[in-house]
């Protein structure tokens, strides 16, 4: 590999964040550019691609702001990967990567979808993950540097997190000598109705997380994932329900607007019998049964599908397991509801809706990656693309959602 510094104009915004340019021919993947940027570029050169380090501008763009994080500069923190960039900017780069996605991943001629913006662009945030590191008898609480995976610096501020999320960070700093007697953990406070809960990954043994819950009382539950084992509720307040410890909104008033739109194109399809695969907490199935739909709601996580089990109306059901091994039997169904994680639906699950006797007259597919649905939608050629919108969920990142819907191709 080969390094030099080279002149590259960069144009566009890849799907990470990186702003994209070329020299010599070679495509060049630069942090922290933003088009229309006239940059010298260190480049560590592959034989297809190269990587780059911004060394100076020789002309800036008018797409660039002064980032309000001072972590994003100082410490080259790879929480945000955006920051910046103008607001409207992100939002046109983050639609131009759907469009780029679909086209050249799923192979359908779509144009780059709008992108609802937040109304909240910073602390909007409800959740925080933080690595921690132990530094002689101290601990570091924070996030990696972008171009370091390992190292970890300590954060003092997160602009896009709720002041509410990081006043349950500062409540659990002095309790870190009550967590496991590890060299390094990775904590999460994630703010619910009921209050903030917390999932510590990590360590062999707690003996002390009664002590660390009790001198918390911010905390509604504390769930623990040891290196070896499944997560499982350590402690919960007198009263709270029990939901899945990896169920929250980060954003809610755009989850909430995003909802509202899958609802409104599952309805115009009038269907009497949906799949809501990849559950959650059954925000979507809940009131498509209400209405008197027969909803086979199908989700892996058992407490998230105990917690709405008995608010749906019958004959509407729900199961827990996994989606692909369950599909196949809940078809038919005139429309199927798809939310997977970032790594998409398993090949099987795309396989039964190619395949299906009775295609459903729709397939609503949340994304919140936009590489993994072109991939999935290239796995399904007998759907076209009716409709696409993306929701701007979190401003200052590279992450978009996108609601796709698919049809069948002779509706």
């Amino acid at each position: 590999m080969t390094r030099r510094v080279a002149r590259v104009e960069i144009a566009s915004v890849a799907a990470g964040g990186d702003g994209v340019g070329r020299t010599d021919g070679m495509v060049v993947f630069v942090p922290r550019t933003a088009p229309g940027d006239v940059a010298l570029v260190r480049l560590a050169a592959g034989r297809r691609f190269a990587r780059g380090q911004l060394e100076s501008l020789e002309q800036a763009s008018p797409l660039r702001v002064e980032p309000a994080c001072p972590h994003y500069v100082v410490d080259r923190c790879g929480g945000c990967q955006i920051q910046h960039l103008a607001y409207d900017a992100q939002l046109s780069a983050k639609g131009a990567i759907i469009g780029d996605a679909l086209r050249r991943i799923g192979k359908r001629p779509v144009d780059a979808p709008v992108v609802e913006p937040s109304d909240a662009q910073w602390r909007y945030r409800r959740k925080l993950t933080l690595h921690l590191r132990r530094a002689g008898t101290t601990w570091i609480a924070g996030l990696h540097p972008y171009d370091d995976a390992v190292a970890v610096f300590d954060l003092h501020d997160c602009p896009i997190t709720s002041e509410g999320v990081l006043a349950v960070w500062a409540e659990l700093r002095p309790l870190f000598r009550l967590l496991p007697d590890e060299s390094a953990l990775r904590v999460a406070v994630r703010l619910t109705e009921q209050g903030a809960s917390v999932v510590v990954e990590g360590g062999s043994a707690w003996p002390t997380a009664d002590r660390f819950f009790a001198q918390a009382p911010s905390l509604s539950e504390l769930w623990w994932r040891p290196e070896v084992g499944r997560l499982r509720r350590l402690a919960a307040r007198e009263g709270g329900t029990r939901v899945g410890a990896s169920f929250v909104q980060v954003n809610a008033r755009v989850a909430a607007a995003l909802r509202g739109h899958v609802l409104a194109r599952v309805r115009s399809h009038d269907p009497r019998r949906v799949v809501d695969a990849y559950a959650g907490l059954g925000d979507t199935a809940i009131p498509l049964a209400a209405e008197g739909r027969t909803v086979v709601a199908i989700e892996l996580d058992r407490d998230a599908v105990e917690s709405f089990r008995d608010r749906l109306r019958a004959p509407s059901a729900a199961i827990a397991g996994r989606v692909e091994d369950h599909l196949s039997a809940a078809l038919p169904a005139d429309v199927v509801i798809l939310n997977p994680p970032r790594a998409g639906v398993d090949a099987q699950v795309a396989e039964a809706l190619e395949s299906a006797a009775r295609p459903p007259r729709a397939i609503i597919y949340v994304s919140c990656d936009p590489a993994t649905l072109a991939r999935d939608v290239a796995r399904m050629p007998r759907y076209r693309v009716a409709s696409l919108r993306a929701y701007d969920m979190f401003p200052q990142t590279a992450h978009v959602e996108t609601v796709c819907e698919l049809v069948p191709e002779a509706a």
